[in-house]
């Protein structure tokens, strides 16, 4: 056989081995597929269930609830707390508060109406919100607060600090008192002291008490002498020293309440007043009427206009949230006349007849756990009586929300000693002015009208004294 010929079987030879070969293989395969574990196939379907889950991102963090309560907010942005340690002069200035839990409390009631709002421009600027209670420690949060050294409003601007931060002063109205403008003012002030003193704040706020120059001269003092420079080592004037500790306690005060033994009552984390814009003169009594405001209430927002009429000051009234729209829609359709009083203050009980009543309209603001009937109980009013006054069509209040009640009152025959509400016996009582009292605070307090307060202390000016005595007649 010639050798192609043995090359042609050879490579047929191999093509069918190798033919078989595949075969082969491909038996075996198929046999081994029919033969698999059946676990492999039954944990198909949980993988592809895994795969369709939602990942779990660790980097995310639950959203923090919204606080309901202003003092919760407040705690939330403290930031003048780190690093003080054990102080004796915070904690004497502590130990004052703990023992007189009234005055905090006090402070905060009168507060209730503007806290929110100054929370609220303070943490646009970013600013520590212990500053929030700084107008505790100035004015006891009274916006008619008056200082021996002329300062004047809830953030005690003098004059002349109060002229230089824009604060028009003239015989009708004083921005030192407006309660917009002034706390514009005063964080201002803040802000300018705190970048004067590279960036401390406690350095800022001994200076808002004791003025720039007195705490440079201080620390200037303490360089030649190689002495610290802190706030914490500056010889300042007693005021000044016990001033700053002051606030770091009340904050750490509030900052636990309970613990100090002082009952805050809660403040609804929203606005209590809103801007109203206005174009024309107006008396503060006609816009109460018109938009069924306690009159007291509305002074209490805008007590910059001191003739109680729109003279002089901004183009725009603070009103309660729950009033503005009201307001806005009654003056598009009033008459200018119609918006200022013609009628002189008149005596209330003069020229009466003994047998005669008066109606008689206050305020109550709503606390956390109120509800009408529990109110009208209270009062000795009916609850639809509550509900018609109020024109409210269901039973839900909040708290911080202001009811008006009415009350008949026996005129006394300008005998003001004999004036006793008809649906109590109770007779008259003295009360001692206490520090950060107005003549506002106490007709709240005694649930009376603030006229009726002045008539029944004709002597008593604005501006009250503590220790001054007052008469008070029906305290609830």
């Amino acid at each position: 056989m010639s050798s192609p010929t043995r090359k042609a079987i050879n490579s047929d030879a191999l093509t069918r081995l190798a033919q078989a070969i595949a075969v082969a293989v491909s038996a075996t395969l198929a046999g081994c597929s029919s033969h698999a574990p059946q676990t492999d196939a039954a944990h198909t379907p949980n993988i592809a269930a895994r795969a369709k889950q939602k990942p779990i991102w660790l980097s995310e963090k639950p959203s923090p609830q919204v606080p309901q309560d202003v003092w919760e907010r407040m705690r939330q942005g403290f930031q003048l707390q780190d690093g003080l340690g054990v102080n004796p002069r915070i904690e004497q200035q502590r130990l004052w508060f703990a023992s007189n839990p009234s005055f905090l409390e006090n402070a905060g009631e009168r507060g209730s109406l503007y806290i929110h709002y100054i929370v609220e421009r303070l943490e646009e600027r970013n600013m520590p919100l212990e500053l929030a209670l700084l107008p505790v420690i100035e004015s006891a949060y009274n916006p008619m607060a008056y200082s021996r050294a002329d300062a004047v409003g809830l953030w005690q601007f003098i004059p002349s600090t109060g002229r230089y931060f824009n604060l028009r002063q003239t015989r009708f109205y004083d921005g030192r008192r407006d309660i917009t403008a002034s706390t514009t003012a005063a964080m201002d002030y803040l802000t300018r002291l705190h970048d004067m003193f590279n960036g401390d704040w406690l350095l800022a706020l001994a200076a808002y008490n004791a003025g720039e120059g007195t705490v440079s001269r201080a620390i200037e003092r303490n360089e030649k002498l190689g002495l610290p420079t802190d706030y914490w080592n500056l010889p300042l004037p007693a005021e000044t020293q016990a001033y700053v500790p002051k606030l770091l306690a009340l904050s750490q005060v509030v900052m636990s309440p309970e613990a100090y033994g002082v009952n805050l009552n809660p403040i609804a984390n929203e606005p209590y007043f809103q801007v109203v814009e206005i174009n024309q003169r107006m008396d503060l009594s006609k816009v109460a009427e018109v938009a069924n405001i306690d009159e007291d209430e509305l002074f209490q927002l805008n007590p910059a206009f001191k003739q109680r009429t729109t003279i002089d000051g901004p183009q725009h009234l603070l009103v309660p949230t729950s009033k503005a729209q009201l307001l806005t829609s009654s003056l598009q359709t009033m008459r200018p006349e119609e918006l200022i009083s013609k009628k002189s203050l008149k005596p209330v009980f003069d020229g009466a007849d003994d047998t005669k009543v008066a109606t008689v309209r206050r305020a109550y603001r709503v606390k956390r756990g109120d509800n009408l009937a529990s109110i009208a109980r209270a009062n000795k009013v009916d609850v639809k009586d509550l509900q018609r006054w109020n024109k409210l069509t269901g039973k839900n209040l909040k708290p911080g929300q202001t009811l008006v009640m009415h009350e008949e009152v026996k005129r006394g025959s300008g005998r003001v000693n004999t004036v006793v509400a008809a649906n109590s016996k109770k007779p008259q009582t003295r009360y001692k002015v206490q520090q950060g009292d107005s003549l506002y605070i106490v007709a709240k307090r005694f649930n009376v009208e603030m006229q009726h307060l002045k008539r029944w202390n004709p002597r008593v000016g604005q501006a009250l004294k503590p220790g001054q005595m007052l008469t008070v007649s029906n305290p609830h």
